[in-house]
């Protein structure tokens, strides 16, 4: 599956590397879907190189567009899962210590949540600006190129905001294999992030 879906977006990244959008699939796809398509193929290739599975859900109710799933059975608790709200953009959102992302409002009550069974992450992956950039391939390896930042907002405040909450992550804070590891370890041991 993962594989499937990575060769889908290297072909339309080739596509636009070598010009030719006019033709296939590529131009009859919006932007942001082919960001959020990267996105998801960013987070799971970290997952399935972590170990994990990833799960879609058929609908996006309360702001869950993924769930990490473990199988590990060395915690306190057993096959843990981490559900997650992913965005992308290619916009500057990059300060010296942070990212800045402006988050619906939606979205941020959704995730401030604290009374829930699964915890909630946001992760917002950051691409170039230039589509062509994105993804580079050859026979050595796979570039998907920017990365994404984790967070937790369980337990924040509401918010008066009507439209969006502007959510800073530290940039230490990658989303990366040993990171997710640590976060599925740390709900293993703990049953929350």
């Amino acid at each position: 599956m993962l594989d499937d879906a990575l060769e889908e977006l290297r072909d339309r990244f080739v596509r636009v590397a070598s010009g030719n959008r006019s033709k296939g699939a590529w131009r009859d796809m919006d932007l942001n879907l082919c960001k959020e398509q990267f996105s998801f193929a960013y987070v799971n290739a970290v997952a399935a190189a972590a170990g994990f599975s990833t799960v879609r859900p058929s609908v996006d109710v309360e702001s869950i567009d993924l769930t990490i799933c473990s199988q590990d059975r060395t915690g306190r608790f057993r096959s843990p899962k981490l559900d997650v709200q992913l965005k992308s953009t290619a916009q500057d959102i990059l300060y010296e210590e942070v990212i800045k992302f402006p988050l619906k409002r939606k979205n941020y009550d959704d995730l401030i949540l604290k009374d829930i069974l699964v915890p909630r992450i946001l992760v917002v992956v950051v691409l170039p600006d230039a589509e062509q950039e994105w993804l580079s391939q050859s026979e050595d390896g796979l570039l998907l190129r920017r990365c994404g930042y984790w967070i937790s907002l369980s337990g924040r405040p509401e918010t008066d905001n009507q439209y969006s909450v502007m959510i800073e992550i530290p940039r230490r804070q990658v989303f990366s294999v040993e990171s997710l590891t640590e976060i599925m370890r740390t709900i293993g041991r703990e049953g929350k992030l």
